[in-house]
């Protein structure tokens, strides 16, 4: 009996836990919600009476046009699908299945964009009007740039600019430079085909990375 009441405590204080996570009296209209998803953090602008519209990939609408399955919340497993299948849209969740089982940062980009917020009832005029399939790109076109543009007028991503800058460290260096002609003298070498045509092709390569370094 003691266990029983114990548990019914740990269950009740989660519950309200839960509920104080997405307590949608928190959140004003036009507020920019940003939430972790598998490898990156996902973005969206509260539209007010617990309604959250946010750009999302979704493998589902390829395989279905029932209306009803789609709207449910989109897994990780669709939402990762989606993302290779570049398909996606804009569309309104509800605050829980926006933050899917996370704590939602309200309005963070606010202190790293250089620009001011709209005034919220135009951000959230800016959601409304792009509801609908898009163009998804997970580099140039992604959550994160539909936020942006809403709130503060310019379609930039901070993760992919940290993405590419990550990228281009690794790439774009001296060793890359060594290791992409010493892999390109060797595989001739090796095959037994050295000519100019195959070797002068890969010192090319190394030579832009070289430069770009």
């Amino acid at each position: 009996m003691f266990l029983y009441q114990l548990l019914n405590i740990f269950y009740v204080a989660s519950q309200k836990e839960e509920e104080s996570k997405n307590d949608s009296s928190r959140y004003k209209r036009g507020d920019l919600l940003e939430v972790p998803r598998t490898l990156f953090t996902h973005f969206g602008i509260y539209l007010g009476d617990n309604r959250v519209a946010h750009l999302i990939p979704d493998i589902l609408p390829v395989f279905t046009k029932n209306t009803s399955a789609i709207s449910t919340m989109v897994s990780n497993n669709r939402l990762v699908l989606g993302v290779i299948a570049k398909v996606a849209s804009v569309r309104v969740d509800s605050l829980a299945d926006f933050a899917y089982g996370s704590e939602i940062l309200v309005n963070h980009m606010d202190k790293l964009c250089s620009q001011p917020p709209l005034d919220g009832d135009e951000v959230a005029r800016r959601a409304e009007k792009l509801l609908g399939k898009v163009n998804y790109s997970l580099l140039w076109y992604n959550c994160e740039h539909y936020v942006m543009y809403c709130r503060y007028g310019m379609s930039i991503s901070y993760q992919t600019y940290q993405f590419c800058t990550a990228v281009r460290k690794i790439v774009c260096s001296r060793k890359s430079s060594y290791l992409t002609a010493l892999c390109g003298v060797a595989v001739p070498l090796y095959l037994g085909c050295v000519t100019l045509l195959t070797v002068l092709p890969t010192l090319l390569v190394s030579f832009t990375i070289w430069m770009a370094a």
